[in-house]
């Protein structure tokens, strides 16, 4: 299905971006944060350039939003490609002591090499980065142990970059939700506009409320814990296929929005973002030639 073109690059990204590229060199490590449930598409493209040889740390959030089989397959997958990462639930505080802990064993290498050159030791100044909504300050909450920075979700909440002190071992940076400039994979952007990780005057809710269906109705395990078409079929009172989705948006709109698509396309998107209709990964990785 066709969609319009999904862009979104405003004045404080663009402001961000430009206060990043001067704090780089004072970093140590890159936290970089992504999302579950679209782990490839909520990767920023650039971030390898930005960040040259300092270490990094591959965080994927949103832990609890997929099913354990997809969250062991992706795992293989990336220690396959060299990438050991570390996997959290933000809200829940899940894996948050393994992220600290691998923070601060990066503080710990860094004050080895400066005690080596008769440096005194100092606490190691880690970024968290990523794309906007993918739960970076919640994170930094659950590592700090308290409200130090805003933190809902939706993205733009973050516009400036913030540094928060942990105690002596760890400095953390929080940056702003990262866009590029033009998002050239459509796809990609698509998947950030159903997981609300793109600001929402970008694209047409019903146009992505009819590609989520779509989505929904051809997954099969392991990316969700069970059959979805049921699961629609039930919470919603509608047995019009989703393949079918302007159909199934029509018919789901007559039973609970007075006939309004466009506030019954918001619901199933808002239901999605919530965990309503269970835990989901919309993004799975494609076996390797060798199996």
């Amino acid at each position: 299905m066709a969609s319009p073109s999904i862009q979104w690059y405003p004045g404080h990204i663009a402001r961000a971006e430009k206060q990043l590229r001067h704090q780089l060199d004072r970093v140590d490590l890159v936290l970089e944060v992504c999302d579950a449930r679209i782990l490839p598409a909520s990767r920023h493209p650039s971030l390898e350039r930005w960040v040259g040889n300092k270490p990094r740390v591959l965080v994927v959030n949103r832990r609890d939003m997929v099913p354990p089989t997809a969250r062991s397959s992706w795992h293989r997958w990336l220690q396959r490609q060299g990438e050991d990462p570390i996997w959290c639930d933000g809200r829940g505080g899940g894996g948050s002591k393994a992220l600290l802990q691998a923070t601060v064993d990066a503080g710990a290498a860094l004050n080895v090499r400066r005690q080596q050159r008769g440096l005194r030791p100092r606490p190691v100044r880690a970024l968290v980065l990523g794309f906007p909504n993918v739960g970076k300050s919640a994170l930094i909450n659950r590592l700090v142990g308290r409200r130090a920075v805003a933190s809902e979700r939706r993205a733009g909440v973050t516009r400036s970059l913030q540094w928060v002190r942990m105690g002596g071992q760890v400095d953390l940076l929080d940056a702003p939700g990262i866009l590029p400039p033009r998002l050239q994979d459509q796809q990609a952007a698509l998947l950030l506009a159903i997981c609300d990780d793109i600001g929402q005057a970008a694209y047409d809710h019903e146009s992505v409320a009819q590609a989520l269906l779509l989505l929904l109705a051809n997954l099969a395990p392991p990316h969700v814990g069970r059959p979805l078409n049921g699961l629609l079929a039930s919470r919603y009172g509608v047995t019009v296929d989703p393949q079918a989705p302007h159909r199934w948006l029509q018919a789901a709109a007559a039973e609970h929005t007075s006939c309004c698509t466009a506030r019954m396309a918001q619901r199933l998107l808002d239901d999605f973002r919530k965990g309503c209709l269970g835990a989901i990964a919309l993004q799975m990785p494609r076996p390797s030639p060798q199996g």
